[in-house]
């Protein structure tokens, strides 16, 4: 697939080491040759440098020829043109990243499509709306619903007082009808699609997917108590932040932190029902005084990794049993865990998992990239006549780093074990690998 990407920051250069790596042929355009050279240097890609909101520099990244164009330029105006004079040159799909929820009301996408526009992601309330999902599902560290909520993935650290480790995985049986199964754990930084014999390790995070009666039974078996949430601090007033606090500030104490003055009193007038606060979140002393250990759960979202690591490091430490912190730097992810802090959002991989859909042949609804694995997780639809169709699970010759782990059917919901047969038009929840994406997408095709 031939791919142009505007806007050459973290988001754009993410995306293009991502996806010339899925052996789609990329080219980027931004203005700074600087960022131009140091993605070009990263990943094998054509670059451009000019401005992507004219008609010349689009022609000279041959836009009339590419099958996407994604649009992730620092400004939202210049992203809305870019890719609305992308589909007027001819691109087969044009997307782009905004930073205005209005824009998003059913009534104003409507006015988006009919200027060329397929698709408007906004990265921070997609964000929010995790953080949002965690704080109501606050043993697990990570939480997505599928097919509306009928099928869940569930993630959680292994405790050493689940009832889990040293056990022996279980549904690789076909007799047993289930409610849950383990379809990947990650250990010592690498990811296992797991297989008979496996046992669970204490430490170990585990991903699994749950009939939608299974989820409470699923989140005891973690070895933690679930919190309820009536006491909240958020460190940063970014537009994550924002967004958690008026969505939650009727039902939530919510305390918002910020060391700038100027916005901390546009704040106050923005999130009536939110104390606001004017201090610097590394400050330790300021912190105790403002209660942080009394709080039930603690979101850093500011705009520095670091920052967010060392202030849910010491909300850790003063014991807030649920921390949460956007770490943006992919590199510290890993660290940060290392470090006791087990929930992390990240903008780029949930970007990542909004884009990377429409790449892909098959028809898949979703795809989400998980936060401290390699793995990755889908949604497709099997259309008639597909491989997936013709035979049971076992019998269909899956690759070695590839699970399914669930099929709706109508009202339908069944957990897949070997003996399980896929029908045309169920949606079908899929683990895989990254060496193993594209191969799958030929199952449901």
């Amino acid at each position: 697939m031939k791919i142009v990407i505007a806007g050459a920051g973290e988001m754009g250069s993410h995306l293009a080491r991502m996806l010339s790596g899925n052996g789609h042929d990329i080219t980027i355009i931004d203005s700074d040759q600087k960022l131009l050279s140091e993605v070009g240097s990263l990943a094998d890609v054509i670059t451009v440098e000019g401005d992507s909101t004219t008609f010349a520099v689009l022609r000279r990244a041959a836009v009339r020829r590419c099958d996407l164009f994604i649009a992730v330029n620092h400004e939202e105006n210049d992203n809305v043109v870019a890719a609305m004079l992308a589909k007027k040159l001819g691109a087969r799909k044009s997307i782009a990243r905004i930073d205005n929820n209005e824009y998003l009301e059913p009534n104003n996408k409507e006015m988006f499509i009919d200027m060329g526009i397929d698709y408007l992601f906004y990265p921070e309330k997609v964000a929010a709306r995790e953080v949002i999902n965690l704080l109501g599902h606050t043993s697990t560290t990570e939480y997505v619903d599928f097919s509306s909520g009928k099928l869940s993935l569930v993630v959680f650290r292994l405790e050493p007082a689940s009832p889990l480790v040293g056990q022996v995985l279980t549904g690789f049986a076909d007799e047993t009808p289930l409610s849950y199964r383990t379809v990947a754990i990650t250990r010592d930084g690498r990811t296992i699609i797991p297989h008979a014999e496996e046992r669970f390790e204490e430490g170990d995070t585990i991903y699994v997917i749950a009939r939608q009666d299974a989820v409470r039974e699923v989140n005891d078996l973690s070895g933690q108590s679930h919190i309820e949430v009536k006491n909240l601090m958020i460190l940063g007033g970014s537009r994550i932040g924002v967004q958690v606090a008026s969505e939650l500030q009727n039902e939530v104490n919510i305390k918002l932190i910020d060391y700038n003055a100027e916005k901390a009193y546009r704040l106050a007038e923005l999130l009536d029902k939110t104390l606001i606060i004017n201090e610097d979140g590394r400050n330790t002393e300021a912190m105790m005084e403002e209660g942080l250990s009394n709080m039930d759960a603690f979101v850093a979202v500011t705009g520095r990794s670091e920052t967010n690591i060392l202030a849910a490091l010491l909300a850790r430490r003063m014991g807030v049993k649920k921390v949460i912190a956007e770490v943006e730097n992919l590199n510290y992810i890993n660290l940060a865990e290392s470090m006791g802090i087990d929930t992390i959002v990240n903008k780029k991989l949930i970007t990542a998992s909004n884009i990377f859909r429409f790449t892909m042949s098959s028809d898949v609804q979703a795809i989400k990239y998980l936060t401290g694995s390699e793995a990755e997780v889908m949604e497709f639809i099997a259309k008639p006549n597909s491989p997936a169709t013709r035979s049971r699970i076992k019998e269909m010759g899956l690759p070695e780093n590839v699970i399914i782990g669930g099929i709706v059917r109508g009202d339908k919901v069944e957990i897949a074990v070997g003996s399980t047969e896929i029908k045309a038009f169920d949606r079908v929840v899929v683990f895989a690998l990254p060496d193993a994406v594209e191969r799958v997408c030929d199952f449901f095709n």
